[in-house]
């Protein structure tokens, strides 16, 4: 039974991708960073589809939490087939104030810095899979939304890192895929994006018809990954089309 990592696992996006790989039979091992109660809800649900799930409470800007991290995962599965790099952040304003670089500590070096640990453990055949969003993904090409643009930044800088792995990637047998989604219904971002550029998420609405949820992102990310005919360094985009919000911009 083949096994997947999801980072960012107990809610949203990522509890929706830990379900949808449990229901493919993958064993799943999931990150969190607070709020034990609900990942292991998360857990107990992907378990009803016969299939190991453990939860993991894990700042993954921590050495010591990813080292930790790794142990876990050698001492219940032993290797690893799917990275999926969820978790992010940079728009916690008390994470900000105590370091102002943390949204590349996280959206960069940490996305990295998960990759290198990850990769003794992957055997040929495996995938990672980048999450991001349309305004990181196209950061440099497209007007920012205020108060994003540092996030934006910083994950299209991680991005980039990891695409520069690709050769070596490769090498290994290892496929890199990056599944881009619009606003989402049903994760935090829009909500505190809301707060700094009201209009922004029913703009979005209008614009789409209705966002793409939380549970339809999670699906779509665990079909891709799974998906063999999907090339190396393949976008997977879910919602708005990129280039609606490039030519909004040109």
């Amino acid at each position: 039974m083949q096994t997947a990592l999801i980072t960012g696992g107990s809610r949203g996006i990522g509890a929706a991708a830990t379900l949808a790989l449990a229901s493919r039979g993958y064993n799943v091992l999931f990150t969190y960073r607070n709020k034990a109660v609900r990942a292991e809800e998360v857990a107990t649900s992907a378990r009803t589809h016969h299939v190991q799930a453990e939860a993991l409470g894990c700042d993954i800007t921590n050495s010591q939490d990813r080292e930790r991290l790794f142990n876990a995962l050698r001492e219940h599965f032993g290797s690893l087939d799917l990275l999926i790099l969820n978790a992010s952040g940079g728009m916690e304003r008390d994470l900000l104030v105590s370091n102002p670089e943390y949204p590349m500590l996280i959206n960069r070096d940490a996305q990295v810095a998960l990759l290198d640990a990850a990769l003794p453990l992957m055997p040929r055949g495996s995938t990672v899979v980048f999450v991001t969003s349309h305004w990181a993904h196209l950061y440099g090409r497209v007007q920012q939304i205020p108060h994003y643009e540092e996030v934006a930044a910083s994950k299209y800088a991680g991005e980039q890192e990891l695409r520069a792995r690709m050769a070596e990637l490769e090498a290994r047998g290892i496929r890199l895929l990056v599944v881009t989604g619009d606003l989402i219904e049903g994760t935090i971002t829009p909500k505190l994006l809301e707060r700094a550029a009201p209009g922004l998420t029913q703009g979005r609405r209008s614009s789409l018809g209705a966002l793409p949820t939380a549970d339809e992102m999670g699906k779509i990310i665990a079909a891709s990954a799974t998906d063999t005919t999907l090339p190396a360094g393949h976008t997977v985009v879910i919602g708005g089309s990129l280039d609606e919000l490039l030519s909004a911009w040109t």
